[in-house]
């Protein structure tokens, strides 16, 4: 079970900072809340790993707290030593990758005190904030219900949907607008930069994505620098197509520059040097927990605004293969390969935890600190996280309902309507989240609501044919 271990210093007031610990709720039970929990002072005892008595000089836990290296004997063996020295507390530092407390307790059932386990760098981290005179006390509360974290997730989630599904839908427009108009047409065919899923890249689109996942499995500290790379080039062009969008529409400080035959606005210039260094800040700082996830939604959410306004479906049918293949996938790799690896976890969860303990995390997630002070989130999950393919995916639908809304003149109805369906599907994803306390493959409740309910639209407006194999441009379309 995962505990937290409070510590404070000296000083006046006295600065205090939570740590956290592993401990086999089998053997101790630790107390729920801060207030009913005593506190020890802490014996810092990590030159040895206190394997012998002799170790000891004698009477220098005597009730204390104590923390001691891993390694050499069992946590018992230790925490029988300590116990016969006095100790009140043993905590066993490790450098490597805490995991469960186990050992065999037969032999050793008049060990009572608290056994818990800690990272080692954060008993140098409390030596460096609390200084050498620390106290320490340990308890376990319970897991929140629900973090509101969550309700910032949703929210990022849905307006980079519907945003990207209206900006293709702005797009369409334009389309048809130079369709109608033979003098924008090879005006408008130079800027388009739209890429056409067929059912057959659909199919090609999935099987790389398989691919993919599993050799990160496999080889996941080499390829994970890979994606950080493709990451930074990929979210400095969608910030910049973003930004650049928002530009245009501004009719001021349109200075140009010439260079090599072409033309360009200064100030778009001036734009890309800023998007470049947001990436390469983002890639420099990553790992500062503190701000560096801001910078990483900003760049999220530009990429799969620009994925999901440059990658057209061009019919729903392609949308239902595409979503249903991405269901199968995210359910088998979430459901189905733990009981194929050999330590019972999922692959999709290892790789995006970072399998092995590596300390680098893909970025290919919108990430928001949890809100709610839990063990869970100083142990493992400091923040909650969604998936771009969670935003993206369904994206893609409500981008297609938008652009039929546009070819059909519907008054967006089908817009509205799968977007209010992302939405519904979002909340759902987090009630069953929150009932069954582990992590939920999102497109399970995204795909069926969004795909019910633009089929139903459809067919309640009489529509599915026309729907289902796409709307044709017409020559004649005027606005």
């Amino acid at each position: 079970d995962e505990g937290i271990l409070h510590a404070s210093g000296s000083g006046v007031p006295p600065v205090t900072k939570d740590y956290c610990i592993i401990y086999n709720s089998n053997w101790v039970s630790l107390p729920k809340t801060l207030d009913n929990a005593t506190s020890r002072p802490l014996e810092n005892l990590t030159s040895t790993v206190l394997c012998s008595p002799s170790e000891i000089p004698s009477g220098l836990m005597k009730d204390k707290a104590v923390v001691v290296m891993r390694g050499n004997c069992t946590f018992l063996e230790k925490a029988r030593i300590a116990q016969s020295l006095g100790a009140k507390v043993l905590l066993i530092a490790s450098k490597s990758r805490l995991s469960a407390i186990s050992d065999n307790k037969t032999d050793f059932e008049d060990v009572t005190l608290p056994i818990a386990l800690i990272r080692y760098n954060d008993i140098v981290d409390m030596q460096l904030v609390l200084g050498n005179e620390v106290n320490v006390t340990l308890y376990s509360p319970p897991l929140p219900e629900f973090d509101y974290s969550m309700v910032v997730i949703f929210l990022i989630a849905v307006f980079t949907v519907a945003l990207g599904g209206y900006w293709s839908g702005v797009a369409e427009l334009e389309n048809l607008k130079a369709v109608a108009s033979p003098g924008e047409r090879e005006t408008r065919r130079k800027k388009e930069e739209n890429v056409t899923f067929t059912p057959v890249t659909v199919i090609f689109f999935v099987v790389i994505c398989c691919v993919m996942l599993v050799l990160l499995y496999f080889f996941y500290k080499w390829l994970v620098y890979v994606i950080i790379s493709v990451f930074c080039l990929a979210s400095a062009m969608s910030l910049y197509n973003c930004l650049a969008a928002l530009i245009g529409e501004i009719p001021i400080g349109q200075c140009r520059v010439t260079c090599c035959n072409k033309t360009i606005e200064v100030r778009l210039i001036f734009l890309a040097a800023f998007c470049i260094a947001a990436a390469v800040v983002w890639a420099v700082f990553r790992n500062e927990d503190r701000w560096a996830w801001i910078l990483q939604d900003i760049l999220g959410v530009a990429f799969c605004l620009n994925f999901i306004k440059t990658l057209k479906m061009p019919n729903f049918k392609s949308c239902v293969i595409l979503l249903g293949l991405l269901l199968l996938y995210d359910v088998f790799f979430v459901f189905i390969t733990p009981f194929i690896t050999k330590n019972g976890a999922s692959i999709m969860v290892e790789v995006a935890a970072g399998p092995f303990g590596n300390s680098e995390k893909l970025p290919v997630v919108i990430r928001v600190p949890r809100l709610e002070h839990s063990a869970s989130t100083l142990c493992d999950l400091p923040f909650s996280l969604l998936g771009f393919g969670d935003i993206i995916v369904p994206g893609l639908l409500v981008a297609y309902c938008r652009r039929f809304d546009v070819q059909t003149r519907s008054s967006s109805v089908y817009f509205i309507s799968c977007t209010i369906a992302y939405a519904v599907g979002m909340v759902l994803t987090f009630v069953v989240l929150a009932l069954m306390k582990m992590g939920q493959p999102a497109l399970l409740y995204l795909v069926p609501c969004t795909l019910i309910t633009s089929s139903l639209v459809a067919w309640r407006r009489k529509e599915m044919k026309k729907f289902w194999k796409g709307s044709n441009y017409q020559v004649g379309w005027m606005p």
